[in-house]
């Protein structure tokens, strides 16, 4: 029998504030931690914002990667709201103008719901993608395992059921692509549970601590992103 997933109670809720605390702590840590960050070699790299969020989010996170020598991008959609089939197109579009320009597959980083959309995009395009890392993006359960369900059934017109069929239609077929999903336990938007890909087939989990909100600025995930990214890995086609 599956396991019912719930949305993060009051407590954790009431934690995500520490999310400027988080970010405090990440501009004290940034020097050493670009001094010991694993660097790129010119790699394009696209950053998705989560619900509600747009490219200003995802700022610090994009020059910290140029900075260790990655090509960062921002998706150029605006706020990631409304319909997300609506947005596979665009995104598709741009990781294969990349892809031509560079003449090599782009990694895909998505935060939160932008994560769904980096494995989406992913699933369709595996000759596009490099890698699919997300974070706090979860992968079952619909909107009911999110502390802000009501406000994406309003913003998409899905109820979470309509939701949850959609996604395992589309798990018809399997995501190729290498998935690194960051999630934590302490995360009070997304359960961290539906955070836990049991479906794909090239995936692993890394757990940090810190609130959801404050994930685009979490020292962990900073320490952790270049690793990821210049990690070499198998493809599974």
């Amino acid at each position: 029998m599956r396991e019912e997933i719930t949305p993060p109670g009051l407590m954790l809720r009431m934690l995500e504030g520490r999310a400027g605390i988080e970010a405090g702590q990440l501009m004290l840590a940034m020097p050493l931690i670009r001094l010991q960050a694993k660097r790129g070699k010119g790699e394009p790299v696209v950053v998705l914002p989560g619900f509600m969020a747009d490219d200003d989010s995802t700022f610090i996170l994009r020059l910290f990667l140029r900075s260790i020598g990655y090509k960062a991008y921002p998706w150029g959609l605006g706020v990631n709201r409304k319909r997300m089939l609506d947005f596979l197109p665009p995104i598709a579009d741009q990781v294969r103008q990349l892809s031509q320009k560079y003449q090599q597959k782009v990694s895909l980083v998505g935060w939160s719901r932008g994560g769904i959309l980096a494995r989406e995009v992913a699933r369709e395009h595996p000759t596009l993608v490099d890698r699919v890392i997300t974070m706090g993006s979860p992968v079952k359960g619909g909107t009911n395992v999110s502390s802000i369900g009501a406000m994406i059934k309003k913003e998409t017109g899905l109820t979470s059921r309509e939701m949850s069929q959609l996604l395992r239609l589309r798990q018809l077929t399997p995501i190729d692509v290498p998935i690194r999903a960051i999630y934590s336990k302490f995360d009070g938007i997304v359960s961290w549970k539906a955070c836990i890909d049991e479906v794909s087939k090239n995936v692993e989990h890394f757990e940090i601590r810190g609130s959801h909100i404050g994930m685009a600025t979490n020292v962990e995930v900073y320490r952790l992103l270049p690793k990821l990214l210049a990690e070499k890995i198998q493809q599974n086609f």
